[in-house]
């Protein structure tokens, strides 16, 4: 391969379509979706609230995500190619949830909703950067912001229940 060749290769691997983002967007918020909702019977009471709220909130992006993949007005959009977002690695990686075990501690559980939700609001936070300005742009935009309002929620939370001695 000859240089132009090599960097355009590279470029091209750095691209995925939009809808190989959604699947993976899909699937990034089924399993915080499953994962908290397994978490709500096995989280202390202090807590129970919170983990039911964020189940809720994963079910309305995979919603959101589910119904923009379905919808048929937006084949042509899901076509395009987009840059990968130098965080994707993470935002994969978060699919593979750890074993928190029967009685999850607390701080467990809020160090790992706080990385998701970091880890989220990057991504689309760099999605939003990436794609053209139209509907899928808005939606990126959006859940970066709604993801920036749980993680700063979240470390309220973690505040007042890990340095504070209790809620």
């Amino acid at each position: 391969m000859s240089e132009g060749e090599s960097s355009s290769y590279a470029r091209l691997k750095s691209q995925s379509s939009l809808k190989d983002i959604l699947a993976v967007a899909i699937e990034f918020e089924r399993t915080a979706r499953d994962f908290y909702s397994d978490l709500i019977p096995k989280v202390s009471k202090n807590l129970r609230y919170l983990v039911e709220e964020l189940a809720a909130e994963e079910q309305e992006h995979f919603d959101l995500f589910s119904n923009l993949a379905n919808n048929p007005e937006m084949v042509e959009l899901t076509k395009a190619e987009v840059m990968t977002p130098a965080s994707d690695h993470k935002f994969s990686d978060c699919i593979h949830l750890p074993d928190l075990g029967d009685k999850p501690d607390d701080q467990a559980v809020l160090q790992y909703a706080l990385m998701r939700e970091h880890t989220a609001m990057e991504q689309y936070t760099a999605l939003a950067e990436s794609t053209e300005p139209g509907p899928i742009q808005s939606l990126f935009q959006f859940l970066a912001n709604e993801e920036t309002k749980h993680k700063n929620e979240l470390e309220k939370i973690y505040y007042e229940i890990i340095h504070s001695g209790g809620v």
